[in-house]
């Protein structure tokens, strides 16, 4: 594991699970242009980072640069459970990183630590020579050295309980750890075969921390004493939430630059009000709070108080004309009812609808923002969509595949990173991300979008449409012409008249009496609270849509009016239960989308009725309800509710509504973001949720608890790991180890990518895009910003002279 920050629960490990943005921020690091996988050229892309790169003799001694994070650090020792991302900042700048990383995620060798370190035999034992720069020393004053390794070895092999360790992936294959030839040589060997030995002893710890279990468990939460980096650990301000680093005067190598690093735990919706305070000058920020700062960095049109044209937008900025990330297209209803976005980037619908510039912000505040630049890269994590395998019916692999197959993920890309103005490809791996040397897109052991062919393994899985029907989805013909802008404003949903949702009759006994199950009736309420979600969607997009019909704000609302009836009609299909060895026409008529035979309702012209093919399937209505055994396919979709996930939600809405076009309806169940993930995620009570995972330089390592086929326990309960899908093979935990195993790099990359298209094949979980890093860097900041994979080199980090 190279760098081990999780999120605070134990079984949240490894892999840096802090940064399992459990479905909050949702951003991308798509496909780079031309990268189609295995090369290995020195080409980065031109997204791979955005750090205003300048030279040492450019970059001003002194000053203190205000960092926002999103919370104190928890923990100052990265290998606990509790570390988060502050603590990675931390560790960055007061521990030797033997190995950093480039742009590209390789492992590169730090100087300021190594002279050397290469693998010195093979046979019969994997032998590792490190050779320490004689100058690298603790602060303390004494040299880093063999004790360091082995304490550290000791710790987190896993053999010690008394040690609170995240995991002990690679340190367990290690057999012996000892001195080399001389005081500044460490040779290690391990029992088997290890890939990603550079991952080992980073961040490297002093034995004051590792050599006993209560100053690893407890002895860095708060204080390092020793350490060894450009930066040291001044303290820590709870009350403040912040955590200040300071020049290290013993540091050997290239002197920071910086006096002071103040880390500020600032949350994401205040700090749009920070920038314009000048309360920090670094922070990561959503694509609304970098749209003001591109529109204050517009000159004023003449004569105009508009933002100005595109064309206009600085480098490295997003077009001030966009409305941000999930709205390409039209905005969400979540982007404009939940968050606010048109209102926080200081515009209003104009006679375009969502396409409208935003208006300039106030004076004072427009000019607080000119003093930042927005730096743009793609940042190695994805957002995926998961489909717990563990549960009916997607235990079945053939609903999985077709549920993957009626998601355009191409789409979705488009709707997150289109109006960031970041490549856009949809991310075709699930063990490395674009760029990266090895890359390749596996997503054709799953096939594209195709709602024929995922329609047909419905059907072939027993799901049909009532009466037997081939599913087909609903297009409005001419009887269901959308209405002209003269009665646009009549029949909003739900108000009784044209275009309200119509609703069936109320069930005529007690749900459990006519014989429902439990697990029905909270799929029937989840139905009814997902279409009073989609009610409230269409009522805020057609009031965006201002009457005009061919805006895509009204086709949105069309859409959401469609879902939401939709989704009662299905809960009316549970409610209504007939007697038993009965058929109720209210069931009948529920089910059958209406009519009292229980058939389709059919519009006069046939030609409403249109196969959905491989045409767009966001442009067209819901299919009729899927059935099995008188059962509606209903998926929960469980979802963070809160600020921070705006977006989130709305490309779960995206998806609802490309289910909906093969049959399968989504339930939306919104829970409270701090448990998501460990109440819903970690402990399988969903059917569809979307997360984020870290990318990783080490695949063969990293990726194996993700997709490792869960194991029963003794205790009769199942083993997942981090395998949150619960959907595996031995097939890819055979290819994981030997990958692993494997030190011929090229070798070891083929066997990931032969494990990536088996977890494709699968269908546990569909990558949707890689993650954008959006920040906002005071103008005169340097060798910092979106850093994409790259590790800061925070002796560098200034302001420009």
């Amino acid at each position: 594991m190279t760098h081990p920050v999780s999120s605070g629960r134990a079984a949240c490990r490894g892999r840096r699970c802090a940064a399992l943005v459990a479905a909050g921020v949702l951003l991308p690091l798509p496909v780079l242009t031309g990268c189609g996988g295995g090369d290995d050229s020195e080409e980065a892309g031109p997204a791979s980072r955005d750090i205003a790169v300048t030279a040492r003799d450019q970059v001003r001694r002194g000053g203190t640069l205000r960092w926002a994070v999103d919370a104190a650090p928890a923990t100052l020792n990265a290998f606990q459970a509790s570390a988060d991302a502050a603590t990675r900042r931390v560790t960055d700048a007061v521990l030797p990183r033997l190995f950093t990383l480039d742009e590209r995620g390789r492992a590169q060798r730090n100087a300021d630590y190594l002279d050397a370190a290469d693998v010195t035999e093979r046979e019969p034992r994997q032998k590792v020579l490190y050779k320490i720069n004689p100058k690298a020393r603790w602060s303390d004053g004494r040299p880093v050295g063999a004790e360091d390794f082995v304490a550290q070895w000791k710790a987190l092999r896993g053999k010690d309980n008394a040690y609170w360790t995240a995991r002990n992936a690679g340190y367990d294959r290690i057999e012996k750890v000892a001195r080399g030839g001389n005081a500044h040589e460490v040779e290690v060997t391990f029992t088997k075969p290890y890939a990603d030995w550079t991952s080992l002893f980073t961040p490297l710890y002093p034995k004051s921390v590792t050599g006993s279990a209560d100053a690893f468990n407890d002895g860095a939460r708060e204080q390092l004493k020793a350490v060894a980096g450009p930066f040291a650990v001044a303290g820590g301000d709870k009350a403040a939430g912040t955590v200040t680093l300071v020049r290290n005067p013993k540091w050997w190598g290239a002197p920071a630059k910086l006096d002071k690093v103040v880390l500020t735990a600032l949350p994401r919706e205040k700090r749009a009000a920070a920038l314009a305070a000048g309360a920090v000058d670094l922070a990561e920020v959503d694509p609304a709070d970098a749209q003001k700062i591109a529109a204050a960095r517009k000159p004023a049109a003449s004569g105009s108080a508009s933002a100005g044209s595109p064309a206009g937008s600085p480098a490295g900025s997003p077009d001030a004309g966009s409305t941000g990330a999930g709205s390409p297209d039209g905005a969400s209803p979540e982007a404009e009812h939940v968050e606010g976005a048109e209102h926080e980037a200081g515009g209003s619908p104009g006679p375009r609808g969502d396409d409208a510039p935003p208006r300039r912000a106030p004076t004072t505040e427009r000019d607080a923002l000119r003093r930042y630049t927005v730096r743009k890269a793609l940042e190695p994590a994805y957002t995926q969509l998961a489909l717990n395998g563990s549960t009916s019916p997607l235990n079945d692999e053939r609903v999985r595949r077709a549920v993957a197959r009626a998601v355009d993920r191409q789409k979705l890309a488009d709707t997150v990173l289109k109006p960031l103005g970041l490549p856009n490809q949809p991310l075709g791996s699930h063990l490395l991300m674009a760029g990266q040397p090895g890359y390749e897109d596996n997503s054709g052991a799953l096939g594209g979008p195709d709602t024929k062919a995922a329609q047909a393994m419905l059907a072939e899985a027993g799901w049909r449409a009532p009466g037997g029907a081939p599913v087909q989805s609903r297009q409005p013909g001419p009887q269901q012409e959308p209405e002209k802008k003269a009665d646009a404003g009549k029949g909003a949903a739900g108000d009784g008249k044209a275009g309200a949702v119509r609703r069936g009759a109320a069930p005529a006994a007690p749900l459990s009496s006519a014989g429902v199950r439990s697990a029905d009736i909270q799929r029937s309420a989840l139905l009814r609270q997902s279409a009073t979600l989609y009610k409230d969607a269409a009522a805020n997009r057609r009031a965006a849509a201002d009457a005009d019909t061919a805006s895509p704000a009204y086709a949105d609302y069309r859409r959401y009016e469609q879902l939401a009836s939709y989704a009662l009609r299905s809960a009316e299909a549970i409610e209504v239960a007939p007697v038993p060895g009965s058929q109720g026409a209210g069931a009948e008529q529920a089910a059958g989308d209406g009519t009292a035979d229980g058939k389709p309702e059919q519009p006069a012209d046939p030609a409403a009725w249109v196969d959905a093919g491989n045409a767009d399937p966001a442009a067209r209505g819901p299919a009729p309800a899927l059935k099995k055994d008188g059962k509606p396919l209903v998926l929960r979709f469980v979802l963070p509710d809160g600020a921070g996930s705006e977006r989130l939600r709305d490309v779960a809405g995206r998806i609802s509504a490309m289910l909906a076009r093969i049959g399968v309806q989504t339930a939306v169940q919104k829970v409270p973001g701090k448990s998501y993930f460990e109440d819903h995620i970690a402990s399988g009570d969903y059917d569809l949720a979307l997360y984020t995972w870290p990318g990783s330089a080490y695949p063969a390592t990293d990726g194996r608890p993700i997709y490792a086929k869960p194991q029963p326990a003794a205790d009769g309960s199942l083993t997942v790991e981090q395998n949150y899908t619960r959907v595996g093979t031995d097939h890819i935990d055979q290819l994981f180890d030997q990958a692993a195993a494997e030190l011929d790099a090229d070798a070891s990359r083929e066997l990931v990518e032969r494990a990536d298209a088996r977890i494709w094949a699968a269908a546990g979980s569909v990558p949707l895009y890689q993650r954008p890093e959006i920040v906002a860097a005071r103008n005169d900041v340097v060798n910092a910003g979106a850093f994409g994979f790259a590790t800061p080199r925070f002796a560098d980090i200034g302001y420009k002279r």
